[in-house]
């Protein structure tokens, strides 16, 4: 019987494993433009390292819209997370460190379509006394644009808007200013 269930589990686990694999790869060569606005045929967008970081517009907490490009020429940490993340509230005081102390900009998308309700947001970045910018990602179309699994996931974009690493998981101050320093 135990014999049994072993096989089972790992039948499904092994099912899961290419399930996922080929939902990942019709993402990744999906030809639908991103949440706003169609990049020009002869840009290589994607999110391969040295591709153009796909760009979005959304909203911030103060009701301003952004667009990732907004911040070409900069370097960029765009970070996927939410306020009920455990690890997400472990980096937040290492990035409002970084966005106060080097010349860098910090995107904070935050998954709202997780949250209980938008308000959350609003006081998380109160009392942690958050500068840096948060968008709101209301319907998760930048998180499914950037195939965000598991949050926080950190991406980082050089001056040309290209991307340079993927980084999945909580990162702290150190790892956060080498990832700055290779861009």
């Amino acid at each position: 019987m135990k014999k049994l269930v072993i096989a089972v589990i790992v039948t499904a686990m092994f099912g899961w494993a290419v399930y996922d694999m080929i939902d990942s790869r019709q993402m990744t060569t999906s030809e639908d433009s991103p949440a706003t606005g169609e990049a020009s045929p002869n840009e290589d967008t994607g999110l391969s390292k040295g591709q153009l970081a796909p760009d979005f517009t959304l909203e911030r907490l103060n009701g301003e819209t952004v667009s990732l490009s907004d911040y070409r020429g900069e370097k960029v940490m765009l970070n996927f997370w939410a306020t009920w993340c455990p690890p997400c509230r472990a980096e937040m005081p290492d990035m409002e460190r970084i966005h106060q102390e080097k010349d860098v900009t910090i995107l904070a998308v935050n998954l709202t379509d997780t949250e209980n309700k938008r308000e959350d947001v609003r006081d998380f970045a109160e009392d942690f006394e958050l500068t840096f910018p948060i968008v709101m990602d209301e319907q998760a179309e930048v998180k499914e644009m950037y195939q965000i699994r598991p949050v926080p996931t950190s991406i980082f974009i050089d001056e040309e808007g290209r991307l340079q690493a993927i980084v999945r998981g909580a990162m702290n101050y150190d790892m956060m200013i080498q990832r700055f320093n290779a861009l």
